[in-house]
Formats: C-alpha cells, sequence, structure tokens
C-alpha cells in the first residue's frame, strides 16, 4: 500500500490538527464508556486489586520477576521479560546475550563487548554504534544520553535480575514513544538475592572475567552490591578490552508502605578498536583490522559513574514512584574514520534529570479501571572536543562545542475494562526536546526545539487464563541525537505511525508470542558512512512491517529418568523495512537487517541437575548495506552448544560453545548510500569459541 507524498502531508496535517481533539477523547475515553456501559455488567466485575502493603520479603521500588511479567503482560501489544537465569547458564558479555531470544529484537555486536547494533522493529538501523531508537534503562531509569543516544558497553549482563522488554509505544508506561519502545535493566536486590555470590569464567581469546556480589537484608535495610572485571584479547586484531564495572543498590522500608533505595554503577572501560574492512577482507581474512588502527592507536576509553534515587508508595489502589538520577561520562576516543582519515573525539558529558509516575487500579462506575500518569525531564551538557588524531593522542583541535540537551515528557495510559475479559486502552504522551550546540570554534552552532503530541489507542481481550490477544495503533517522534545533529542541523524528527496485533499466552508446556505489525514513518533517520566521513539524512518515507514470533514448548517428559525433560524454545523474526516510493531509491530495502533470523536452542534437562543441548543462529539471506541495494551480506548459519551441572548446594558449572563450525561470516555492518562509496563497512563475527564457568552461591 503506497500513497503519494501531496496525499501523505495531506493525511499528516489534518492528524496535527486534529491530536488535540484525539487527546481530549482518549483522556476522556474511561468516563465515556463507563457512563455507556450496562448496568447489569457491573454485576459480572471482579473487584478491583487492592494494594496495601507487601511482604517483608519483596522489594517495593524492585518488583521480583513473577511481579514484572504479571504487570507487562497486561500491555495490549508486544513486550517479553528475560530472567536472570535465561543468560547465566552461559558466557553473558553483551546486550546480544540477554535479548538473543527475544522476536523483534535484531542486536549484533561489532566485537568483544564493544559497540553492538540494538535495533527493535528496525529502530536506529544505520547506527552500528552509538545506538538511537531505542530507550534504555535501568531499573526504570534513564541511562540514555539527554538527547536520546546511548551505549550498551557500559550495561553488565552479570548485574541484572531480569529484563524487560517492551517493543514500540507499548513502553509509553515510562514515557518512551518511539519506533524501537524501551529495554529496562533490572537490578537484584539483597531481598531478592541475598548471600554471596563467586562467578569465574575463562575462555576463547584469553579471555577471563570475574563477578563477586554480595546481598542481605536486616530489618528495613537491603543492599546489593556487584563488582565484575573481565578481559580479553579479541578475536580480531586490535580488539583487546579490560572492563572493571560496579553496581550496588540500599534500600530502606518505611514500614510496609513506602521504600527509598539508592543506585550507583560505575565503569571503566578500555576497548581497542578495529574499524571496518570490505567484505572480501571480513570473509578471506576476518581477524585483520586496519594497519593505522595500530599506529593511530584507536580505541575507545570511557570512565563513567552513575548514582539515582528512588522512592515508592504504596497506596489502596496502587502506587507512586519519584525519583532522581545523574550521571557523567568522559570519554577517550581516537578513531579512524577511513583508512587514512582520523579524529580523536574528547567528551566531558554530564546528564541529570527526575520523574513522577503514578499508577492505579479502581472503580470507575462499576468497572474495573487501570491507570498510569507520569512526567520525566531529563537535561544533559556535553563539553565535545575533536582533535586531529597524532599517533592516538590529541592533536590540533579541530572543534570545541558545547551540547545541551533538554527533554520534558508528559504522559499518561488508561485501560478500561468494558467486560472484566476486556480492556479498552488509550494513552498519550505530550513531549518538548531542545537542542542547543555552542560551537566555540567558530563553525556550526544552532539552537533547535521539538514539540509532539503522540497518542495510542488500543485493546487487550484475556481469553481464557494466561492467554491474551491485543491490537493497537500509536504515533511516535523521535528528535535527532547530537551524534547526527552535529552535521545536519537541519535535520527533522522521526515520525511513525504503527498498526500492531497478536497473541501470547501459556497452555500446559506450550507458551506462544506472536506479532504482526506494520509502521509508515516519515522523515526516518539515517546515519551514513561515506568514505570523507559520516553523514545523516531524513528519509521522506518509508514502510517497517514484520512478524515475531517467539515461544518454548516442554515435552518428552521422563524419558530417561524422573522429572527430565526436553525443551524446545526460539525466536523467528520477519522484517521487511523498505523505501516508500522514494524518488531515488524506489521501494528497495532499507540497508541493515536481515528479512529472515532465526534463534533456537533444544535442551534436554536431568533431575539430578545436568543439562545440555543444542543451539543455532541463522539468517538465510544476506541483507543488503547500501540504499542502492548493490551488495548484501552472506547467509551463514551458526551452531552452538551448551552444557552445565548443578550441584544443588549452590555451586553451578557450565560450558558454552559458540561458532563450533568456526563459519566466517559478517555479524555488522554500516549503512552507505552505494557501496562504492565507502566499501569499508563490513565486520566478522567471532570465530569458535569455547567458554567455561563456574558460579557458587551461598
Amino acid at each position: 500500500m503506497h500513497c503519494n507524498d501531496a496525499a501523505f502531508v495531506t493525511l499528516r496535517r489534518r492528524a496535527e490538527k486534529l491530536l488535540p481533539k484525539i487527546a481530549l477523547t482518549l483522556l476522556g475515553t474511561s468516563a465515556a464508556l463507563a457512563l455507556l456501559a450496562p448496568a447489569a455488567n457491573s454485576q459480572t466485575v471482579t473487584s478491583p486489586i487492592t494494594v496495601t502493603g507487601k511482604a517483608e520479603a519483596d522489594s517495593i521500588t524492585v518488583p521480583d520477576a513473577a511481579e514484572a511479567r504479571r504487570r507487562i503482560e497486561k500491555t495490549p501489544g508486544g513486550v517479553d521479560i528475560v530472567p536472570a537465569e535465561e543468560i547465566r547458564d552461559g558466557r553473558a558479555t553483551t546486550v546480544k546475550d540477554v535479548l538473543d531470544y527475544v522476536p523483534g529484537v535484531f542486536a549484533q555486536p561489532k566485537y568483544g563487548q564493544e559497540d553492538s547494533r540494538l535495533s527493535i522493529r528496525g529502530s536506529g538501523l544505520s547506527r552500528n554504534f552509538h545506538l538511537r531508537g531505542t530507550r534504555i534503562l535501568r531499573d526504570g531509569i534513564p541511562l540514555n544520553d539527554a538527547d536520546g543516544a546511548g551505549d550498551t558497553m557500559e550495561i553488565d549482563p552479570l548485574a541484572l535480575d531480569y529484563s524487560e522488554i517492551y517493543k514500540g509505544a507499548n513502553a509509553l508506561q515510562y514515557g518512551a514513544l518511539s519506533l524501537g519502545g524501551a529495554v529496562n535493566m533490572v537490578s537484584p536486590t539483597g531481598r531478592s538475592q541475598p548471600g554471596f555470590l563467586l562467578r569465574q569464567e575463562l575462555g576463547s581469546f584469553q579471555s577471563a572475567r570475574t563477578q563477586l556480589g554480595a546481598g542481605g537484608a536486616s530489618g528495613n535495610f537491603d543492599y546489593y552490591l556487584t563488582p565484575t572485571y573481565s578481559h580479553s584479547e579479541g578475536y580480531r586484531d586490535h580488539t583487546g578490552q579490560d572492563y572493571l564495572r560496579f553496581n550496588g543498590n540500599v534500600g530502606y522500608r518505611f514500614g510496609d508502605g513506602a521504600e527509598t533505595r539508592f543506585f550507583l554503577s560505575a565503569a571503566n572501560i578500555n576497548q581497542k578498536i578495529a574499524n571496518s574492512v570490505t567484505k572480501a577482507e571480513a570473509l578471506s581474512q576476518p581477524k585483520t583490522a586496519y594497519a593505522t588502527n595500530e599506529s593511530n592507536n584507536t580505541k575507545r576509553n570511557i570512565d563513567s559513574i552513575r548514582g539515582a534515587s528512588k522512592t515508592t508508595f504504596l497506596t489502596d489502589t496502587g502506587e507512586v514512584t519519584l525519583g532522581l538520577f545523574a550521571a557523567n561520562k568522559q570519554l577517550f576516543h581516537p578513531v579512524m574514520f577511513s583508512r587514512t582519515f582520523g579524529r580523536v573525539i574528547d567528551n566531558n558529558e554530564t546528564n541529570g534529570g527526575g520523574f513522577a509516575r503514578w499508577t492505579g487500579d479502581t472503580q470507575l462506575a462499576g468497572h474495573r479501571n487501570e491507570f498510569t500518569l507520569g512526567i520525566n525531564y531529563m537535561t544533559g551538557l556535553n563539553h565535545a572536543r575533536v582533535y586531529a588524531n597524532s599517533g592516538g593522542a590529541r592533536g590540533a583541535l579541530v572543534s570545541d562545542a558545547d551540547q545541551t540537551s533538554n527533554n520534558l515528557d508528559v504522559y499518561g495510559e488508561n485501560a478500561f475494562y468494558v467486560i472484566p475479559e476486556v480492556a479498552l486502552v488509550g494513552g498519550l504522551q505530550g513531549s518538548l526536546a531542545k537542542r542547543e550546540q555552542d560551537n566555540k570554534s567558530g563553525t556550526t552552532s544552532f539552537d533547535r526545539d521539538y514539540k509532539s503530541l503522540n497518542p495510542k489507542l488500543g485493546a487487550r481481550w484475556d481469553l481464557a487464563p494466561q492467554t491474551q490477544a491485543f491490537v493497537n495503533f500509536n504515533w511516535s517522534t523521535e528528535p535527532p541525537p547530537f551524534s547526527e545533529l552535529g552535521s545536519a542541523t537541519g535535520l527533522d524528527a522521526q515520525e511513525s505511525q504503527t498498526l500492531e496485533l497478536g497473541t501470547r499466552g501459556r497452555r500446559s508446556d506450550f507458551a506462544w508470542d506472536a506479532t504482526l505489525y506494520r509502521a509508515r514513518l516519515h522523515n526516518e533517520l539515517q546515519f551514513i558512512q561515506l568514505s570523507g566521513g559520516p553523514t545523516n539524512v531524513n528519509i521522506d518515507q518509508t514502510i517497517h512491517q514484520g512478524i515475531e514470533l517467539g515461544g518454548d514448548w516442554t515435552f518428552a517428559r521422563n524419558l530417561a529418568a524422573n522429572n527430565d525433560r526436553m525443551t524446545l524454545r526460539g525466536a523467528y523474526t520477519f522484517s521487511d523495512f523498505r523505501f516508500d516510493g522514494d524518488p531515488t531509491y524506489g521501494n528497495n530495502d532499507i540497508p541493515g537487517a536481515p528479512k529472515h533470523y532465526l534463534r533456537a536452542e533444544l535442551r534436554y534437562a536431568h533431575a539430578s541437575g545436568w543439562y545440555a543441548g543444542p543451539n543455532v543462529e541463522w539468517a538465510p539471506q544476506g541483507y543488503f548495506v547500501d540504499n542502492a541495494n548493490t551488495t548484501k551480506t552472506s547467509p551463514y548459519a551458526l551452531l552452538g552448544a551448551k552444557a552445565g551441572y548443578d550441584f544443588g548446594n549452590g555451586l553451578k558449572l557450565f560450558v558454552d560453545g559458540r561458532n563450533l563450525l568456526d563459519k566466517t561470516y559478517i555479524s555488522n555492518t554500516g549503512v552507505t548510500t552505494n557501496i562504492a562509496n565507502n566499501a569499508d563497512l563490513f565486520n566478522a563475527g567471532d570465530g569458535r569459541a569455547v567458554f567455561v564457568g563456574a558460579e557458587f552461591r551461598w
């Protein structure tokens, strides 16, 4: 389905005029439906959930995984939860390890723990470093920079209790409305993981990793602290890395109705960087790096510290949460934009802000009614300096700018139960964003404002216990970050309208999650890599549509012993991202992601505590790396396997084999307009690797 430019502009202008009326309509949906509902319905309505306190063993500020799943499954759209135990049974170092079995998510690192492309439904697809289009949260607190960009290397997968994934506008309950939605990484607390922890990993590429953990609760206090250190020489040349990270939190309960928790995280990251190379080099010499990477000492060194506080008050019908946060990150980043052209990026960035969120579960005219109201404010100042690269040291000053970001989001979402099994959901987000650059070196300065009003309307039908169907339609707006505004100050915000429908549930030994979506984008942001350096553009009209299928099946119980079992789990993503009648590229594919992507595992688990099984990662078709659709990556299939043993006394062992057939493949690429403009876009994935680990809790 295509429409011409004039028709699209007319439709958009009409929609913008109607947005204030839509907002009022959505906010009044619950009251109107309540008045129109037949009185007889009230006789079948269950009472609202009343929350007057929580067990002393539970944290109020950080729900456990079971409570988080109960909450997230009220969402009329694509969501998921990844418990820590699903990733701790093997090597877990990157965001890919966390999100690998979530359909609709494409996460591929360049090498090691370094930059990853994290794209949900094609969000930020052109960014294979310094992500955009997805809000990253830690315990509901933003980790992105104030301009919306973010990095994943500061996230330690071992310091998580579980992760929540909200695709697209399903992240509205945190105030996020972007194409990619949000990923919320949740910390253990002294109440959820009391005791001590020692974990040690060793493996290929001279890899070694150590984690210590300690948590506990005494009266109203609880705490959890975990430092980790990891080292690897990397599969590719010039990709050695040393990561030292700390995550911790301390909580205090005021009786059974309120809790305050303080969070602290810090990281010291030293990562050598090998640039992208040609496709031929990546496939014939997968370990290769530029000779100039060594001579110019390309690397990314980060020192960061982040603190936050969060207080949750329980009420008779819900809870109120208030929070503050602040972070500082220093980045020293000698980099080569091509084989001969390099710079040193030297940033000192401070971000901070606050938020308030009120959720409730009440009765409205005899019907159950759930609501969320919230406000987020975030500000940031980045002292951004760029120097010539003089053997990895600062050369002549090229640019010196102060970049200031301010963001204010006000949002609300309401679920009105027409009958106990059917909820109609309306939501609205209003956003104000400001991007101001004061360039002290005499080049481009600018001051840009972005305003948006984004509605959402959906429904959820509880077909049976643990079985749901859902549909929603939403608008979203994404202002460009400074990493893109810096080279194109005229960029507009990316806008999208998305329709999704699906079902999820569990029946006995089978669980499923299936979603179909279609998004129409206007002014899609694209980061283009060219031989003379990167540039950024708005693409007038594009379409993102796809299918997301996930699930697991437990079968063959008592196959060889009492209480043993086989489990098959998998995630399949079909992605159709394309230009829509573009004057240059027609209906070409948008480069950056495979159309088909499958991740699957078959595992046998014995009642005595041991488990083993193979897994596969399969991209049966390559994907284009340029808008002109002249060059593709190659298809690949990677075979892996895991095995382990739980002694039942706190000691667990595992072995994790990756790419066991030593397949040479492309794991990550940049994108360009035409491959002739920059052939150095390709990064080879890691070769055969084996990791062993031991974890002991007491």
